[in-house]
């Protein structure tokens, strides 16, 4: 039984960020297994937000690895998450898991991947998970031509991609740093 999370979308504008996640939780390809999951959470006392998609189990995992880093690190958000991917891709555990993750603090906002990427978008605006290329058009497409704010911008991509993708709900929570 595999269940894997879907869309995350981060969206900074303003000198604010938002992520923003459904809550949808698929059963394989054909099967929802939950509709009110939280992929968004806060780590390191608030000041940094998280959100995942892909295997749920794993991403808790690694929620919980890098609220490590975060600590060993004094909440240096770069350096928290260049050691977490070095971890993920080098030990032979953390390498097996399925799972990208968006986190931000109010100066940056990254994406991890396990196969060692940490990326800064260049225009503020990233996405990941099954509808994350819908989320990512559409919230490109709010920040560019509208005065909305960051967790505007982030809630209403995920609804548009809701509207296409089936992997993605309308069950949305979003935190703002």
């Amino acid at each position: 039984m595999k269940l894997m999370g879907t869309t995350i979308v981060g969206v900074r504008k303003n000198g604010r960020c938002a992520i923003a996640g459904d809550g949808q939780v698929t059963l394989g390809e054909t099967t929802i297994f939950k509709a009110g999951a939280v992929k968004v959470r806060r780590l390191f006392g608030g000041k940094v937000a998280v959100g995942f998609a892909g295997s749920v189990a794993d991403a808790f995992t690694l929620c919980d690895r890098f609220e490590e880093k975060l600590k060993q690190y004094g909440g240096n958000l770069e350096r928290a998450a260049v050691e977490l991917t070095q971890d993920w891709r080098d030990d032979k555990a953390l390498r097996k898991l399925e799972a990208m993750m968006i986190a931000a603090n109010a100066d940056e906002m990254l994406i991890l991947s396990g196969t060692g990427e940490v990326l800064a978008p260049d225009d503020g605006v990233c996405a990941i998970g099954s509808g994350g290329n819908f989320a990512l058009a559409a919230a490109r497409a709010l920040a560019l031509h509208t005065d909305m704010p960051a967790n505007q911008i982030a809630e209403e991509a995920l609804h548009i991609a809701a509207s296409i993708c089936v992997y993605t709900n309308n069950n949305i929570n979003v935190l703002e740093v």
